[in-house]
Order: structure tokens, then C-alpha cells, then sequence
């Protein structure tokens, strides 16, 4: 199966149009006609309806197959680059909104020194991406969190072979209003808040779907979405009695408006990992050794 071909034939079902398929790959429309006939060939099957554009029952289970194929590509290009390539003195670390930490800014100011023309970036990026973007070489390695059990990995998707570091694990807590009747308490139970209002915020916070898996108990359904990374905009929301939210105890810290309930059971942590493919010498392979020092 031609990757060209497949790559096209997903273009053309994202974008449901093969004048625009054509537009953003630099083809002629006759080129992306030509190329999805030929994978319709090689597969034996038609693979997309003309009017409306969009895929056929075949062409839906081929497009179940080619997102992970087509990122596997990439991942494979990446690493080998990632072997033969020279050092590089650029840098750029991808890290989700709460994977930060005071730890980072140190190892940053170590690389500096020892690599006094780094050119650095750091790019916040949503939860679920730095797996895919260390693969396929976007970023050169980046931080991760999300919830764990102590001393346990967090649970990321095969994309490619990446090595994961431990870099820091924190105690969680619910972020409640303040006059909420469990705002003082020692310790909570998530499962006993499983009725509870509760903040759907992707990118910062536990999903609901996360925290019954947690609980194994069915509830903890969103009363509004949160769609940001800023974790004040979140504890607003918090404080002004839209729901509660689980996050890192520290970052509750003098939070306005805003109470703590330590999470007691289940036994769960913050925690952060670092994610990286291979790496020659250089500003990237020193701040892992910083972070999972």
C-alpha cells in the first residue's frame, strides 16, 4: 500500500472535498483522482462515496487502519533522522499546562551554560499530544502528566520507541468553593463525590472518563467544559460553584475563593514523566539526564 496514496485518501475524507485535498497537498485534483483509484485498486474495494465526498463502509475501516500507519511512518523517519543526524543546538521541549515545575527552570539554566547558543523553545502543548510529537520529531522531547498510582507509569499510547523518565510525582486534591462542606477536611473519597458537579477541563484536569476508571464508579458527569490550559481561569469557575476539578494539591496554593480536600482514596498521585526518543549529544540529552537525575 502506497503511503502517498493513503495519506491522500485521508486528506481528501478530512477536508471531504478533492479540490481541497488537492489545494493543501500542492497537487492538481486530476493527481488526487488518480491516486485514490489506484489505492481503491490495490485494496480491491471503493473507497469513497463522490457525491457527497466521504468514505464508503470499506473506506472507513481502511481510515481506522491509516492514521495509525501514517503516524508510525513518521515516527520511523523521525528516529532514524533523530540517529545520524549531527548534534543540534536547537531545542524545543514540549510540555502540558501542568508539567511544568520549578525543577524545569533550573535544568534549563544548567543547559544554558553548558550550551551557551541553545536556541530554546517551550511549547505548551494539549495532554494527549507529546507522545506523537516526540515520534514524529515536532518536539525534541517533552513533559507529560496525569494521574497514577505511586511509582506507577502513566499510561501512553505506542507511537513509536520512546523511553520515558519519572520526574516528579505530587500529592492530588479537589479544588472545591470555598464554603463547600468538605472545604477543611483531612481527606476525601472521590467515589463519594461521584454525584458531585464536576468541571470537564481536557488539559489540565482528570477527565470524567478518568476518574471512574480511578474509582470503578459510574458518575462524575461534567456540569461545564472548560476548554484552556490556565489553571486560574479553572479555579474561577471552582470558586464561583460550577463544579469541582482534581488537580495537584500545590497548585490550589492561596488560590482565591478556593479549598483543598486532600484526595485519601483512591491512592493516586501527580504525576510527571519526561518523553524522548533517541537523542545524539547535545542540549536535549543533557536535560534528561537533569530531570531524571
Amino acid at each position: 500500500m502506497d503511503p502517498h496514496q493513503l495519506r491522500t485518501f485521508v486528506t481528501v475524507v478530512r477536508l471531504g472535498s478533492f479540490s481541497e485535498a488537492a489545494r493543501e497537498l500542492g497537487y492538481t485534483q486530476s493527481a488526487v483522482s488518480q491516486q485514490i483509484a489506484a489505492l481503491e485498486s490495490d485494496v480491491g474495494a471503493s473507497l469513497l462515496t463522490r457525491r457527497p465526498v466521504g468514505p464508503t463502509e470499506a473506506g472507513a475501516r481502511l481510515l481506522e487502519h491509516a492514521g495509525p500507519l501514517l503516524l508510525r511512518l513518521d515516527a520511523a523517519r523521525a528516529d532514524v533522522a533523530r540517529l545520524v543526524g549531527a548534534p543540534s543546538a536547537r531545542l524545543v521541549l514540549g510540555t502540558t499546562p501542568l508539567a511544568v515545575g520549578a525543577a524545569l527552570g533550573s535544568a534549563l539554566a544548567e543547559v544554558r551554560r553548558a550550551h551557551p547558543r541553545v536556541d530554546l523553545t517551550v511549547r505548551v502543548v494539549a495532554r494527549d499530544a507529546p507522545p506523537t510529537l516526540v515520534a514524529t520529531g515536532e518536539v525534541d522531547l517533552a513533559l507529560v502528566d496525569g494521574l497514577a498510582a505511586p511509582s506507577d507509569p502513566l499510561p501512553l499510547p505506542d507511537v513509536g520507541p520512546l523511553s520515558t523518565v519519572a520526574v516528579d510525582e505530587r500529592p492530588l486534591a479537589v479544588a472545591l468553593p470555598a464554603g463547600h462542606p468538605l472545604a477543611g477536611h483531612r481527606g476525601v473519597a472521590l467515589a463519594d463525590l461521584s454525584a458531585a458537579r464536576w468541571l470537564d477541563a481536557p488539559d489540565i484536569a482528570p477527565t470524567a472518563a478518568r476518574l471512574r476508571a480511578a474509582t470503578a464508579v459510574d458518575g462524575f458527569r461534567p456540569a461545564a467544559r472548560y476548554l484552556g490550559s490556565d489553571v486560574r481561569g479553572l479555579l474561577t469557575l471552582v470558586a464561583a460553584g460550577h463544579g469541582l476539578a482534581v488537580l495537584p494539591a500545590a497548585a490550589l496554593d492561596r488560590a482565591p475563593g478556593v479549598a483543598a480536600a486532600p484526595v485519601r482514596e483512591p491512592r493516586l498521585v501527580h504525576r510527571t514523566e519526561l518523553v524522548h526518543g533517541s537523542l545524539p549529544e547535545g542540549p536535549a540529552a543533557l536535560l534528561v539526564r537533569l530531570l531524571g537525575g
